[in-house]
């Protein structure tokens, strides 16, 4: 697998990305211009661009829903590297990080994740700020 690093590290999931929605959109404006081309055919076209705000909203939420369940992972995994590396409870720290400063703080080893933490607590960084400051990449290649 190619190392990671900050230019590399997001990732995206082709079928979702890159096909589906884009699929999705072009269908709704096609149904919006065959409502202006044909104005006989506005109800099969309302009909469909229905049908079509009612498919992205399902697929939305599937995506909303596994999405949340990676962040409350990563929050999991956060708490327990903190309890690793500091011999407490990470609840007062958690609460004075937002999730995108959380999340950054994962891609940092364990030798540069407490400088990290610091500074981000004391400096406010934000979660692109902590993953440019990291020199020795950890790799995460599990979340989309």
């Amino acid at each position: 697998m190619k190392k990671q690093n900050y230019t590399n590290h997001r990732r995206y999931y082709p079928p979702h990305h890159f096909i589906l929605l884009p699929l999705l959109f072009l269908s709704l404006i096609y149904g919006i211009y065959r409502s202006f081309v044909e104005p006989e055919s506005t109800p099969w076209i309302l009909f469909s661009v229905i049908v079509f705000f009612q498919l992205y909203t399902v697929i939305m939420l599937r995506q909303h829903y596994a999405l949340g369940n990676q962040n409350r992972i990563l929050r999991a995994e956060f708490s327990l590297r903190y309890f690793e590396l500091y011999g407490e409870r990470s609840e007062p720290v958690l609460e004075k990080l937002s999730f995108n400063q959380v999340a950054a703080l994962r891609f940092a080893p364990d030798n540069e994740f407490k400088e990290l933490l610091h500074h981000t607590l004391q400096d406010n960084l934000s979660g692109d700020q902590i993953k440019r400051k990291i020199t020795n990449w950890r790799a995460d290649h599990h979340r989309v």
